[in-house]
């Protein structure tokens, strides 16, 4: 039986994990199954952890948060970019996870801290139920329900979804969920002056007692400890909450804040030089919190600067998660550039514009149908100083929160004329809220991406652009070829539809990252020959 993540029952999970693990069978197009050593020991395997120990050796940043190393004459766990002396590598024991690690008894190293690495794209994960259940995991669902409603929202047994954590992670979705939380309360202790209960709260614990015992048995210190006072002065001075989250480079930040500043909505979100701000909304255990947060990379460092609202501070966690999204600060640029060859020679930095909110992104849309992308952003605009929520903070220009599906669902298509919006747009953006209000269409955390197109392209007013476009954006979903995209079509001189979706066929599995070279690369054309 799988249960609900309570503060009691991880620990029992790692003599079963530790049996899962034996079963694993390892996938030989998923070089991270293989790290660790308590797996059969193999020719292959010795020429992965040698290859593993070489990229930490050298720091590559390639592989920051895509593998950890245990070193054993410490009992610590780092990053492959950790500055500290090299161990040797009869010490080091290579994990595809941060909660692998500390199911193995080793504690997070206070010098790379791996909770500031990035994570893994979800297509890095290869296996769809992974992605979703680490999404769901990340949002705190195994903090209201058991393993079991997570398989079964899955549609998988438990077994299986152990199964797949064990080969994924090496650790169960317990294991997984709970070090999520001590890494999240870690960088809440060293980044904020957040008191003890607040932190214990936003990190998704239900005491403060319970998170002080699991934090000293698992980390082997009491949080206040990891109080720091490196950041004070930054604090000091900010207006809200500062943070760091890492990304691996490189980045193309001028082409991704042109791209957000084109589109940028009046009220909701702007663009200032390097700074972008915007409002946003998270529901969290009933309660609404609202607020403005503002992102400023740091490019030297590999990094962005975060500062969130004071009052967001309850729901950092969720409001990070979806700041990485945005700024597609997971991917891994060398595994898109070796797939896209010559279309991605000229910008190997170029990101996916993710979104905050599904709903949001989804109405966005549908007012782009068949109008330029500035008339979209004003249109937008309109709706959200008509009928968005105002913050009771404003900040920067930052004044309203966008419209929920709830909202938008009791509107009719009539109201939206006086804002420019066409009565068929209209009534597809209110069928689209209505739905979703009512449970007939999934926006968050959608687990077949071609049936959520299709569930999507049967509302009315809904063409296959349009679904393609929203689970690009919306779902961050990493193979969406537009071929249908008027600008696409220019791309291919001479060529039909079906010509150009068979040519982009050599671009699996990033065919989104491909239009998006496509719309910015003017110079690029098609190739004769099968290498793009």
């Amino acid at each position: 039986m799988c249960e609900r993540l309570t503060d009691e029952n991880f620990s029992g999970e790692r003599e079963r994990m530790l049996n899962l693990m034996s079963e694993s069978r390892t996938s030989a197009h998923q070089p991270s199954r293989i790290m660790n050593k308590k797996l059969t020991p193999s020719v292959a395997m010795k020429n992965q952890q040698q290859a593993l120990y070489q990229a930490l050796s050298a720091r590559d940043r390639k592989f920051d948060g895509r593998f950890f190393v245990g070193v054993s004459s410490t009992g610590i766990y780092c990053r492959p970019v950790c500055s500290a002396r090299t161990p040797k590598i009869e010490n080091c024991t290579f994990y595809p996870s941060a909660a692998a690690a500390e199911l193995a008894g080793f504690r997070p190293c206070l010098k790379c801290r791996p909770e500031l690495a990035p994570g893994l794209a979800l297509i890095d994960l290869g296996n769809r139920y992974a992605q979703v259940a680490v999404q769901l995991i990340e949002q705190g669902y195994l903090s209201e329900h058991s393993c079991e409603q997570l398989a079964a929202r899955l549609g998988i047994s438990d077994r299986h979804l152990r199964r797949i954590f064990a080969d994924q992670f090496g650790a169960s979705p317990i294991d997984y969920a709970q070090s999520h939380r001590l890494l999240q309360a870690k960088r809440l202790l060293a980044d904020t002056d957040m008191p003890l209960s607040e932190v214990a709260f936003a990190a998704g614990f239900g005491s403060l007692r319970r998170f002080n015992e699991l934090f000293k048995a698992r980390y082997r210190l009491i949080p206040s400890a990891l109080r720091s006072s490196s950041g004070r002065n930054e604090r000091t001075v900010a207006s809200g909450l500062v943070f760091h989250l890492g990304y691996r480079p490189p980045y193309d930040w001028p082409r991704m804040l042109s791209f957000l500043q084109t589109r940028a909505v009046s009220g909701v979100e702007r663009v200032e030089g390097q700074q972008y701000l915007r409002a946003i909304a998270i529901t969290q255990g009933g309660i609404d919190y609202q607020g403005w947060v503002s992102v400023q990379p740091e490019a030297a460092r590999n990094r962005v600067r975060v500062e969130i609202a004071p009052a967001l501070s309850r729901v950092t966690t969720e409001v990070l998660r979806r700041i990485r999204q945005l700024f597609d600060l997971d991917a891994a640029p060398d595994l898109i550039t070796q797939a896209l060859g010559a279309l991605a020679a000229d910008a190997p930095g170029l990101r996916l514009p993710g979104c905050v909110n599904s709903f949001e992104q989804a109405t966005r849309a549908v007012l782009g149908q068949l109008v330029s992308v500035k008339m979209a952003a004003t249109f937008a605009g309109r709706m959200a100083e008509r009928w968005g929520t105002p913050l009771e903070q404003p900040y920067a220009g930052i004044t309203h929160v966008f419209p929920n599906a709830e909202q938008v669902a009791q509107l009719q298509p009539e109201e939206l004329r006086p804002l420019g919006v066409q009565l068929k747009r209209a009534a597809a953006l209110i069928a689209i809220a209505r739905a979703v209000t009512e449970g007939r269409l999934q926006l968050d955390n959608v687990l077949d991406i071609e049936q959520g197109i299709k569930a999507l392209t049967a509302l009315p007013g809904i063409g296959s652009w349009t679904a393609s476009y929203i689970a690009m954006r919306a779902w961050s979903w990493p193979d969406v070829f537009l071929a249908g995209d008027y600008l696409i079509k220019q791309r291919f001189p001479g060529m039909t539809p079906r010509q150009i979706e068979n040519y982009a066929e050599r671009w699996r599995p990033w065919r989104s990252y491909a239009t998006l070279h496509l719309w910015h690369n003017e110079g690029w054309a098609p190739s004769e020959d099968t290498d793009g």
